[in-house]
């Protein structure tokens, strides 16, 4: 067996621009929950019991370790370390049986997290949300710079996480600190 190693999306280190930094998180496993037919019951409850509550819409479980957001009609991302987590998809699997379709998605985003006190101007350059108002555990699904994304509000009163397509990693990237700048 080979020891494979993940190589970041963008493998650039950590930018700051005025007072915002925009950072790619390679430390988050991902994979996809969706109830099966007839099943969304016993989904939610296995998910309930690992996240300690069920995301509703729009909203994020930010558990330690796993957290979990809703991503449409019994459909969730859940996220852990991936230093701890790496066979998400397989834990997933192996707690919620038969009742979900559990997939892995580490590969498929890429993650950052934007911080500073100017985050929320950032935002409001890259889409149409309302950062402002939004709270810890608040999750919108976007389009920045033409790419769907997910935007989380994070504990943190001055932190974003941004899902996007690991594909187009590189664009989105140039969108963040393009946006930074302009409000450095």
């Amino acid at each position: 067996m080979h020891d494979l190693i993940a190589t970041p999306a963008i493998g650039g280190v950590p930018q700051t621009i005025g007072t915002v930094t925009v950072a790619e998180n390679t430390n988050v496993a991902l994979a996809s929950v969706a109830a099966r037919n007839g099943q969304a019951d016993t989904c939610a409850a296995g998910l309930k019991a690992i996240l300690g509550a069920l995301p509703d819409v729009g909203k994020a479980v930010l558990h330690n370790p796993e957290a979990g957001f809703w991503m449409g009609p019994d459909q969730w991302m859940i996220g852990a370390p991936m230093n701890t987590h790496e066979d998400i998809a397989d834990r997933l699997k192996e707690k919620l049986g038969q009742a979900a379709s559990v997939t892995e998605q580490s590969g498929a985003w890429v993650v950052f997290d934007v911080t500073g006190a100017r985050m929320p101007d950032v935002c409001a350059l890259l889409c149409n949300i309302p950062m402002r108002k939004m709270v810890a555990g608040d999750v919108q699904r976007t389009v920045i710079h033409q790419m769907g994304c997910f935007v989380i509000r994070r504990t943190a009163k001055d932190h974003i996480r941004i899902l996007g397509p690991r594909a187009s990693a590189k664009s989105l990237h140039h969108a963040l600190i393009t946006a930074a700048a302009s409000v450095a």
